[in-house]
């Protein structure tokens, strides 16, 4: 008989509204009886979850966070995120890469309207991300979030390398995009991209979302993908040469992603569920292993060493002080919040992608040799939960560097 798992989140004890509890049980119901199977073989040949994704559109997830009145599932940034952590329980590189899709809706949506446009702005963007949910819903098209490109664009520091001349009809993209996820597998990619201005240096302002068919003429798929973890991202490189997009593929209104990175800075709190998802599944694993109760491993008892007992009381201090801080800030998530909530989300964001890997780690000392098996969940979860701290725009090092600076400066403050 299959263990049932429960939420990560209760929802009397966290407060979750009846949508947030549907949309939590249904993710879980979904990475429990179909991703959690599929998972092994998405990692060991690095390929695409595309059956993942089928079941993702069936349900409705590609549209979670497009209203409901335009056909989506109406999920709110704190519903999605809870859904994803539950997600990546079962499959890392589905709730990661189904993040970078969500992005997409996410971003034009919700934030967007946080952001208070002119009316004639606000009325030419409904229509034109009305267009794309509309690709979403009917055609269970996939949208990327490609940001990495070599250069401190995607750190926030500098101006994206990627270029985009303006023409009468729309634009020219020139550029490429590194540790592309979905690469090869999206229906349309999501470039960050600057726009060019004749006799003028690039500025962060300039800064375009535009979405680009995968199929367009100059868009190709370099190199191979072979990494430690995440391997069923398939985040190989994206290659812009001579690429035309109309008007109409801008995702936002020129100006408008430089003031939601500026406005909404919760938006780069979308990786982490990914990573909270990843930690439970770890103790689950221990907790399992340990009770005799592993699907495919001899149903042993190991529970009653006092040193077994001891690291799954560790590991599970370390996920309660994962899930506070991370509930906290993304139920926090929203327009101009104040520096301690900035704080807090930088804090945040370490907290989870350091400290799912360290409970990655309890669990592989606590089970033993087995657990680096690789046809045991744990050896995956190991490698999946090392990627976090890497990723842009919010790296380990980066929320470090914001947390120290903004305790020790006020702004305008220098030495």
């Amino acid at each position: 008989m299959q263990n049932i798992d429960g939420p990560i989140f209760e929802t009397k004890a966290f407060k979750l509204s009846k949508k947030e509890e549907n949309l939590s049980n249904k993710a879980r119901e979904l990475g429990m009886k179909k991703f959690a199977n599929r998972a092994f073989k998405y990692d060991d040949n690095a390929v695409f979850p595309i059956e993942n994704y089928k079941d993702l559109y069936k349900e409705g997830f590609l549209g979670i966070c497009i209203p409901k009145n335009k056909g989506g599932l109406g999920a709110g940034f704190r519903g999605y995120a809870i859904a994803a952590a539950e997600i990546g329980r079962y499959c890392g590189a589905t709730a990661l890469t189904w993040n970078m899709h969500v992005c997409s809706t996410l971003w034009t949506g919700i934030l967007a309207d946080d952001l208070k446009m002119p009316k004639n702005m606000q009325e030419s963007h409904d229509k034109k991300r009305t267009m794309h949910y509309k690709r979403i819903i009917k055609e269970g098209a996939i949208y990327s979030q490609p940001f990495s490109e070599g250069g401190g664009g995607a750190a926030g520091a500098t101006p994206f390398l990627t270029n985009a001349q303006p023409t009468k009809n729309g634009w020219i993209i020139n550029g490429k995009k590194i540790f592309a996820s979905l690469s090869g597998h999206a229906s349309y990619y999501g470039i960050l991209c600057t726009e060019k201005k004749t006799n003028e240096l690039a500025s962060q302002k300039d800064t375009l979302y535009l979405a680009v068919p995968a199929n367009a003429k100059g868009v190709s798929v370099q190199g191979d993908w072979n990494p430690l973890g995440m391997r069923g991202t398939i985040s190989r490189t994206l290659i812009f040469k001579d690429v035309f997009v109309p008007k109409d593929s801008a995702l936002m209104p020129k100006g408008k992603y430089y003031e939601a990175a500026k406005r909404w800075p919760h938006m780069f709190l979308t990786l982490s569920p990914t990573y909270v998802g990843l930690a439970q599944a770890a103790l689950d694993f221990t907790i399992k292993y340990l009770r005799g109760e592993l699907p495919n491993t001899p149903p042993i008892k190991r529970r009653m060493y006092a040193t077994k007992q001891l690291s799954v009381a560790e590991m599970q201090i370390q996920m309660e002080n994962i899930k506070t801080i991370w509930f906290q800030s993304i139920s926090e998530a929203g327009v101009d919040p104040s520096p301690q909530q900035i704080k807090r989300a930088y804090a945040t964001q370490y907290t989870v992608m350091e400290g799912a890997h360290k409970i990655a780690q309890l669990a592989i000392r606590t089970c033993g040799g087995q657990a680096m098996l690789k046809s045991l969940s744990l050896e995956r979860i190991f490698r999946d939960s090392r990627c976090g701290s890497l990723m842009l725009p919010w790296t380990a090092e980066i929320c470090l560097d914001r947390i120290g600076k903004t305790s020790l400066y006020n702004v305008g403050e220098k030495d």
